[in-house]
């Protein structure tokens, strides 16, 4: 059983009709869900999508992901060490500019746990990981 980790722009993608990649998305949830992957999410890419989707669609649509998607994620829960390295990655990489998220994001990523990522964002897909399509 594989398992992705996922992040906040997939999210995005596959519960926005309007953004671009929603198409992709659905695709690459269906492979995952018929794969029975185990999917993975930070604390922090959580928290992301909890306010975008807000900002996007309200809370009837916060309250719907909190019911009826949130359970078919296994939540990563950033500690102190966690935030402190991925604060220093983040200061690492001055360009192209990369948020405290994604860079908890890649240092996950890259625990030999994790098989792949389910993402559309350009700064995870630049770290190497392999991504689900």
């Amino acid at each position: 059983m594989s398992r992705v980790l996922v992040d906040t722009s997939a999210l995005l993608a596959l519960l926005v009709p309007s953004v671009a990649a929603h198409t992709r998305a659905k695709r690459a949830f269906s492979r995952l869900r018929t794969r029975e992957a185990v999917l993975l999410i930070t604390s922090y890419a959580l928290l992301e999508t909890y306010s975008l989707i807000e900002r996007r669609l309200g809370l009837d649509a916060v309250r719907a992901f909190r019911e009826r998607f949130v359970p078919l994620l296994e939540v990563i829960w950033v500690d102190a060490s966690l935030h402190e390295a991925g604060l220093d990655l983040m200061l690492q990489r001055e360009r192209p500019r990369l948020s405290l998220t994604d860079a908890v994001t890649i240092l996950v990523g890259r625990d030999a746990k994790v098989d792949e990522l389910f993402a559309f964002d350009r700064h995870l897909e630049a770290a190497g990981l392999p991504t689900a399509r």
